[in-house]
């Protein structure tokens, strides 16, 4: 199932992760794809908030590569891998390709500040 929604504004792609949060599974990955600055982060900030995490929290892990966030409904574990630069330093960190079952969330530039986002479930 595939769902293609347009945010106008960086608190409404906040809300599309809040919402999405609301309906998680135990046990669920979501592998996040966009260029830098497209919304990652906030739409991690709405994630966590959905799942009960203090979103002011949540900080882009580019330089830490992983943050993790406890307290809420589920574990939350932000992974970037947007500066490793070989499928080899991936595969070091036990990331599997392709994850079977996860949730893919691609979010792109719209015309001015809206975004694109696509959240394809496997």
């Amino acid at each position: 199932m595939t769902k293609r929604l347009t945010t106008l504004s960086e608190t409404e792609t906040t809300a599309v992760g809040r919402e999405l949060a609301g309906r998680l599974p135990r046990e669920t990955t979501i592998v996040l794809f966009g260029e830098l600055g497209a919304g990652k982060t906030a739409f991690v900030r709405g994630l966590a908030e959905g799942l009960g995490v203090d979103p002011s929290e949540v900080s882009s892990p580019t330089f830490t590569l992983i943050q993790q966030y406890r307290g809420g409904r589920l574990p939350l574990y932000h992974v970037d891998l947007y500066r490793l630069n070989h499928a080899r330093e991936v595969d070091d960190h036990k990331l599997p390709r392709p994850i079977p079952g996860a949730i893919a969330v691609h979010i792109e530039y719209g015309e001015g500040d809206t975004r694109v986002i696509t959240v394809e479930r496997g």
